[in-house]
């Protein structure tokens, strides 16, 4: 099986998952215009529910079995490997198939009682399927991740989000006679398809493999002591990790929840409190999280990369990998936010004939380049056995996130806005302290000159863009907005270079196009 290096692997998940975001935005663009705004609410509402049952099946499985992989292969021992993956798909198959069956008899309670709107039971209905697919799937994509080959998640993601963007569009299109509730079911049936068509991909992949094929036909039986130990030691791993991930996952189970019950004192209709939180979560987070493609990407690869470093006491290489990362981050995140943030009124137009949307955007992107540091961050905690630390952050900031919904969400002047102003300081907090807890453990400093020469392109950037979009040179508002786009961001990538925060070296170092900055 083929490694990549930490850069080649996280360029080839960055690659899939920005053609994953951009094609994810089909029908985030197309799907508000069939089912409307109240409906994209209803498709929405299941979401956090089905998270939370997520997060305790699978947890911190992927991250537990790319951790252990990494170190059998490091011994070449790959009948341990084989019994990882084994004891791992006992936990999550037996726990998704429980917790299918109590999803599905406790649908009636959980869509009148907790999630405030009955219209989402068919779409709860039709999201149950969905358990038992992620739980093979988690299995194997960090099987994949401990072996350093990031190509099959890669694939798999692709397959997914094609195959769920057709069958999501045809269910709504097909089902929206019978109802809004309806429409929202089979767009929801869309994406349970994606998922089991992603979970092919990874079986196909895994067993192609010849030198698995070679490793099975040695395969003894495994005794019954080394199973119990790789069980414990995964349920070590993986029960910190679940937990940290539990508070968040809770935390937005509770923070749809707690929306929709304040906006409902704040004395807002519940169809129009559903339509608010549906251009929210349906439409401008998405937006939002499209730069979070890299940094999923790097947290995937900082994982084994940083627990090889760790396990060798190498501080070096981990403050390397954390600078390359945080850079990273830093530079791609930063043209976004500006974007997001000077053109909110057009992209949203554009993209969702939406203009309510922008007022939100234009709330929440200030705080982006916080979200993309998060994920690296978050990553760094966990590859460093520090997976309590991020879940105490976790706790914090949702304590913080879900008081502050409470308070402001209910006030009638504040509303949905109130909301935006919790989650943004969550964002915010949750980033903050993962970044102390980081450079406290591990004494990383990053040069605030960095912040500073991006900070300069940015308002750059900025200037450019609006000049280019609200300047009266043409009446055509489309190529206003193309205009400003392309010329804020190659103004932008021209200061990143002038002050050597993209260096030749940088580019040398990344697979395809780095022979043209070889040697010149």
């Amino acid at each position: 099986m083929k490694k990549q290096s930490f850069i080649k692997g996280t360029l080839i998940l960055l690659a899939a998952g920005i053609i994953n975001r951009l094609l994810g935005f089909v029908p985030r663009i197309t799907l508000p215009r069939v089912i409307g705004a109240e409906g994209v609410g209803l498709y929405q509402m299941g979401y956090p529910f089905m998270i939370v049952v997520l997060t305790l099946i699978t947890g911190g499985i992927p991250l537990a079995v790319a951790k252990l992989v990494a170190e059998a292969e490091s011994e070449g021992n790959e009948k341990r490997i084989r019994q990882i993956i084994k004891s791992s798909l006992t936990i999550t198959v037996s726990l998704s198939v429980v917790f299918t069956a109590l999803c599905l008899a406790a649908a009636p309670w959980i869509t009148t009682r907790l999630l405030t709107d009955p219209r989402v039971y068919d779409t709860f209905l039709s999201m149950s399927p969905i358990l038992p697919i992620v739980a093979i799937s988690s299995v194997f994509r960090g099987y994949f991740q401990g072996r350093q080959n990031m190509i099959p998640s890669a694939v798999s993601q692709i397959v997914e989000t094609v195959m769920r963007i057709i069958t999501m569009l045809l269910g709504a299109y097909f089902m929206l006679p019978y109802g809004i509730e309806k429409a929202a079911a089979g767009a929801m049936g869309g994406v349970v398809f994606g998922e089991l068509c992603g979970m092919v991909v990874l079986l196909y992949h895994h067993y192609r493999n010849p030198i698995r094929r070679r490793a099975q036909t040695l395969m003894t039986s495994v005794t019954q002591t080394r199973a119990h130990s790789e069980l414990k030691r995964i349920l070590t791993i993986s029960i910190p990790v679940t937990g940290s991930r539990l508070v968040g996952s809770t935390s937005y189970l509770l923070e749809s929840i707690l929306i929709a019950q304040s906006l409902a004192v704040a004395g807002i209709a519940t169809g129009v409190a559903t339509a608010q939180y549906g251009i929210l979560q349906g439409m401008v987070i998405p937006i939002l999280l499209l730069p979070g493609a890299l940094t999923y990407s790097l947290a995937v690869s900082l994982v084994p990369s940083l627990s090889e470093a760790a396990a060798k006491n190498d501080i070096k290489t981990i403050h390397k990998r954390l600078h390359q990362s945080l850079r990273l981050a830093l530079v791609t995140g930063a043209p976004f936010a500006v974007l997001m943030y000077m053109l909110a009124e057009p992209i949203c137009y554009y993209m969702y004939g939406n203009v309510e949307a922008a007022r939100m955007l234009k709330m929440m992107a200030p705080v982006s380049l916080f979200i993309y540091f998060q994920g690296p961050l978050q990553a760094t905690l966990q590859a460093l056995d520090r997976p309590g630390t991020a879940l105490l952050n976790t706790f914090i900031g949702a304590a913080v996130k879900l008081s502050l919904i409470v308070w402001l969400a209910s006030k009638p002047q504040w509303g949905i806005q109130g909301a935006i102003i919790a989650i943004n300081a969550n964002i915010v907090l949750v980033t903050l302290l993962h970044w102390n807890s980081v450079a406290r453990h591990v004494k990383f400093k990053m040069d605030s000159i960095h912040f500073l020469k991006s900070g300069i392109g940015m308002f750059i950037m900025a200037a450019v863009c609006h000049f280019a979009m609200y300047m009266q040179w043409t009446d055509l508002t489309l190529l206003k907005f193309i205009a400003s786009c392309i010329a804020g961001t190659f103004v932008y990538l021209a200061a990143m270079i002038l002050f050597g925060m993209i260096r030749r070296e940088d580019m040398s170092r990344v697979p395809w196009i780095n022979k043209f900055f070889r040697d010149r």
